[in-house]
């Protein structure tokens, strides 16, 4: 079965569901990815055990004979994303039924309304001579934003301390 299939198929609360934790797990991934620039930005790679180490090759020197400096200490900072807008759109087609019952000893008909929704596939088309011209689509919308302020008020405070001799 194809995605869109999956999609057509899933009810509407699952859909939005998975669709909401996608864009959180999106989310969380771009901020980890932001603060390991961070962290490459200040010098620092991580080792093969995890461990946060010194990393010369990702320091600058402006001059000869100057000490190399961080991009963090030049004042550059990474770039942070954020999922703004996300939209599902979809297709389907409704059907309404009408019956009607009436029984022997009244004359009173009632009638009874079935709302019935169908995706829209190859078969349904066939049967019900039913033409579309597409069956779903999703967008979503990711900007920059600004780094977070306490990080800003952090770096600018680890470049007043002096550093460890």
């Amino acid at each position: 079965m194809s995605v869109a299939q999956e999609l057509l198929n899933a009810p509407f609360p699952e859909m939005v569901r998975s669709l909401g934790i996608g864009i959180a797990e999106a989310q969380y991934a771009l901020d980890r990815v932001a603060i390991r620039i961070a962290q490459q930005m200040a010098g620092f790679k991580v080792d093969g055990n995890g461990e946060l180490v010194a990393d010369e090759t990702a320091l600058v020197k402006l001059r000869a004979g100057d000490p190399a400096v961080s991009l963090l200490a030049l004042g550059f900072t990474p770039t942070f994303y954020q999922f703004v807008e996300t939209h599902i759109e979809f297709k389907m087609a409704i059907t309404m039924k009408t019956s009607t019952e009436t029984s022997v000893s009244a004359s009173v008909g009632v009638s009874f309304f079935d709302i019935v929704s169908a995706s829209v596939n190859a078969s349904y088309t066939q049967k019900y001579q039913y033409e579309a011209s597409g069956s779903s689509e999703m967008r979503t919308k990711l900007v920059t934003v600004p780094s977070p302020a306490i990080f800003e008020q952090r770096l600018k405070a680890l470049m007043d301390t002096p550093p460890e001799s």
